[in-house]
């Protein structure tokens, strides 16, 4: 069924065998009215290159004002049938999305890897992830209530929790699938209906969500995708039948999409950038902060939005802190993503990759010193040569003025600094516009509680760092933005409340 759709379309790339540097995709990416669509023109094609070889995998073909105003009117119509069922109705055909999701993880896993570049360690996490996500709302579906309000004289109120209509969701390229499901499945468990858009970078795995959605029972239009970059998104941002955008990516893609969603007065989500703050005290457990600092800085080739990239180190505990990470950078596995042996697969992209290793040579100039990493990595199997890798890097001698410790680098680069005090450390940390995430490592549970209380931050961790249950509300405070996404509060972002009153007696009039 799923596997002969999927054989035909990504060549040899969908079966369990496939490996690195064999994919071609070929078949549509759109997807509305329940099933793929092509484009109506072939024009404005932009290339999607596979990260570990630089072979191009796809042509990913922009979606016009036409193609764009067809899957809005699609969703439209699901919407009206989909917002109608029971939230009990809507919660069977989600679990069923999450069962097949789980059933097919392997799969999905390898076409991410594919056409993102990250290890399959990792996209496998991401994908069972994106299945918790969507079971965890289809459990939420059920409950939505409202509230009885008894008023003077037996008259009463009540209030009734109903859907926005058709939802936009603008997805980033560091998990592709996962934001995907991120987005729609608090959406679809309130009864709206979503147009989503992918990165333009990775294009492939948001249509593979959508054939998922249609298997398991969803009307048809309820969930579609549309390809495109920054045109695309305008065009979405700007249709009269949207009633929200929750857009995840950099602040001033962020801001522009704020702007034009401001227009129309359609509400919007925000998940935009960080330069989170790691702050390690002297009476650690040293072996749970080194491990808790490489998690904060080295998943997904460091392309996190939440990564804590500013290390703060206690001084009396630096030398070895700086030993032991450094000992365990230097022996992450860099190479093809599709072993199960890799730790660290390739960049998005050879502009990212110049990107950060720029951020290196700006790091040295400014007097940071390279501990180890920072420089381009190039594989020993022939056919990775062409590949975005580069080693993952350590900077000391940073400070909080530094262009590599003020500015997000979206890459294996973790920037480490002394500090002396509770109180010093917290203002450093603070002293930025991001507010995305944040962490703490020490063993004085009073300390770890205040210093959580006293960041800036959508999340802190306390002795870890960047897990992300989907029980849990993930989102930012400042230039990070706005909205949450996952927890029980989502609901609120993508669902209104009507006020119905009901007099029981005789109006009184004041004329």
């Amino acid at each position: 069924m799923y596997l002969k759709l999927c054989l035909c379309r990504f060549s040899s790339g969908y079966m369990p065998g496939a490996s690195t540097g064999t994919v071609v995709v070929t078949d549509p990416l759109n997807f509305w009215g329940g099933k793929r669509v092509k484009p109506r023109e072939e024009k404005n094609a932009e290339p999607v290159f596979e990260p570990a070889t630089g072979r191009v995998l796809c042509q990913m073909i922009p979606c016009g004002a036409e193609e764009v105003d067809e899957a809005i009117k699609s969703a439209h119509t699901a919407y009206l049938k989909w917002s109608k069922m029971a939230g009990m109705e809507r919660a069977r055909v989600m679990l069923e999305a999450a069962r097949i999701i789980r059933e097919r993880r392997e799969k999905i896993a390898k076409l991410e890897v594919i056409n993102n570049g990250k290890s399959i360690t990792e996209a496998l996490v991401d994908i069972d992830i994106a299945w918790q996500c969507i079971e965890y709302y289809a459990g939420l579906a059920g409950t939505l209530s409202g509230q009885h309000i008894q008023l003077p004289g037996g008259t009463f109120a009540y209030t009734r929790r109903e859907p926005l209509g058709v939802c936009v969701g603008i997805g980033a390229w560091n998990y592709p699938f996962q934001i995907a499901s991120w987005k729609s499945a608090p959406a679809l468990a309130c009864g709206n209906a979503m147009v989503f858009k992918p990165s333009p970078m990775t294009p492939v795995t948001a249509v593979i969500l959508a054939e998922i959605y249609k298997e398991a029972g969803v009307p048809d239009g309820l969930f579609c995708v549309v390809q495109g970059g920054a045109e695309t998104g305008t065009l979405l941002c700007h249709h009269p039948m949207v009633a929200k955008v929750s857009f995840t990516g950099s602040v001033p893609t962020g801001k522009k999409v704020m702007e034009m969603s401001s227009k129309g007065v359609k509400q919007v989500t925000l998940e935009l950038g960080g330069k989170s703050p790691l702050i390690i005290f002297k009476d650690c457990e040293l072996e749970n902060a080194v491990k808790g600092a490489l998690m904060a800085n080295f998943l997904t080739q460091g392309q996190v939005c939440c990564n804590g990239t500013r290390v703060y180190v206690q001084r009396e505990i630096m030398p070895q802190f700086l030993e032991e990470v450094v000992k365990r950078t230097k022996a992450i596995p860099v190479g093809d993503p599709l072993l199960d042996g890799t730790r660290m697969g390739a960049l998005i992209s050879k502009p990212q990759l110049e990107k950060v290793l720029g951020f290196v040579s700006q790091a040295k100039k400014e007097g940071g010193r390279v501990l180890c990493g920072g420089e381009p990595f190039v594989p020993s199997d022939p056919k990775l040569k062409g590949g975005y890798f580069m080693s993952p890097c350590v900077l000391d001698n940073c400070r909080d003025d530094m262009t590599c410790v003020k500015e997000e680098i979206f890459g294996p680069v973790m920037s480490v600094m002394p500090f002396d005090t509770e109180e010093e450390v917290i203002r450093r940390a603070n002293n930025t516009t991001f507010g995305l995430a944040s962490g703490v490592f020490t063993r004085d549970i009073s300390r770890a509680h205040r210093v959580a209380e006293n960041l800036e931050a959508g999340t802190c961790f306390i002795n870890n760092y960047n897990i992300s249950p989907v029980e849990v509300p993930f989102g930012g405070y400042k230039m990070s933005g706005f909205g949450r996404e996952n927890g029980q509060v989502t609901i609120e972002y993508y669902s209104q409340l009507k006020t119905v009153v009901v007099e029981m007696g005789d109006v009184e009039s004041l004329f």
